[in-house]
């Protein structure tokens, strides 16, 4: 494997002059850099950054760790990241720990282990955070996305749960609905537990007082859904409309109502969390509570790599994005 020294006798330069040409640490003549990059070709050759990085003690590896890779909610979240991180120089690695606090455990670990220089964190549910402090201790940065830790104070983006669900629950009640049911996220996450505030925002409000029988806890998995709607609608009392509090569960209600021969929105409403970006020719399109998945990747990237590099205050910075209501056919106002 050919050297950097090899590199700069082969163009007629010095080292620093190859080190500045490959980093662009230093502003080199037009002339150089084509030798230097001509020598580069012609060698083959590829920088050591293991070596570079344990002199330097700065990977520029970053690793975006999330609970379920499969959901149709973070492709665009880690595109948005790997966006702003390639920008500034840096790389961006995906590490899926299926809603698991032991596998997040593990891999986490193993991130310290191999001097990553931060970490973007969509953490699984668990009252084990040992992991977490741990690597906060050894001076590793971490952003918490979508999702906090509780017991441990850093920096965050998040959503604006709250306000979206209020929104899309208040639509539903303008539209004529009353009997709103409602089936929540793991409610040991904050995100499960501010959507179902919302909710009980909204009702309350309208001086409707939301009935526990009408709110359900799912996982935010498509089984969930499908579980929990075919059993509300199985009973004697049906709601009138469903808000749903992610896209994932949602898939689960639309298969339930269609074996149960449900009509939306003739028979009962429906409204979730999450845009499915579903075909256009399914009917009826859903109202929806549309996530900047992409601004919230970005703008988590963006305060992680400022916090590696120092040009943060001490105190953790969150920040909370808001979402934005689309109605659409499948809350169509109800008729009297």
């Amino acid at each position: 494997m050919p050297s950097i020294v090899e590199v700069a006798k082969r163009a007629g330069v010095s080292i620093a002059t190859v080190s500045n040409v490959i980093r662009g640490t230093k502003r080199v003549s037009p002339a150089l850099q084509e030798r230097v990059q001509l020598a580069i070709r012609d060698l083959d050759y590829y920088p050591n950054e293991l070596a570079r990085s344990l002199k330097v003690k700065q990977t520029r590896m970053l690793v975006m760790v999330l609970p379920d890779i499969t959901n149709p909610f973070f492709p665009e979240i880690i595109r948005g990241a790997e966006d702003c991180a390639f920008q500034r120089g840096y790389f961006l690695m995906t590490a899926n720990t299926d809603e698991q606090i032991g596998r997040e455990r593990r891999i986490v670990s193993a991130l310290r282990s191999y001097r990553v220089d931060g970490i973007l964190l969509a953490s699984a549910p668990g009252k084990d955070i040992s992991h977490i402090e741990s690597v906060l201790r050894a001076g590793l940065s971490i952003v918490c996305l979508d999702r906090t830790v509780s017991g441990i104070e850093t920096d965050a983006v998040l959503l604006d749960n709250v306000r979206g669900a209020q929104e899309c629950v208040r639509h539903l009640i303008q539209a004529g609905y009353r009997r709103i049911a409602i089936i929540t996220g793991p409610l040991k996450l904050l995100t499960g537990r501010e959507r179902l505030r919302g909710y009980g925002d909204a009702l309350r409000e309208a001086d409707i007082e939301p009935d526990p029988a009408l709110i359900f806890e799912g996982d935010f998995r498509e089984d969930s859904g499908y579980r929990l709607s075919k059993e509300m609608l199985r009973r004697r009392r049906k709601p009138s409309a469903i808000f749903v509090c992610n896209g994932v569960m949602t898939l689960g209600v639309l298969k339930a109502l269609e074996e149960t021969g449900m009509l939306c929105p003739n028979d009962i409403a429906l409204a979730t969390f999450d845009d499915l970006m579903l075909d256009h020719s399914f009917h009826p399109h859903l109202t929806t509570v549309v996530q900047p998945s992409y601004e919230i990747g970005a703008r988590a990237a963006t305060i992680l790599i400022d916090r590696i590099e120092g040009k943060l205050p001490k105190e953790p910075l969150v920040v909370r994005i808001a979402p934005t209501l689309i109605v659409r056919e499948s809350t169509r106002p109800r008729r009297p």
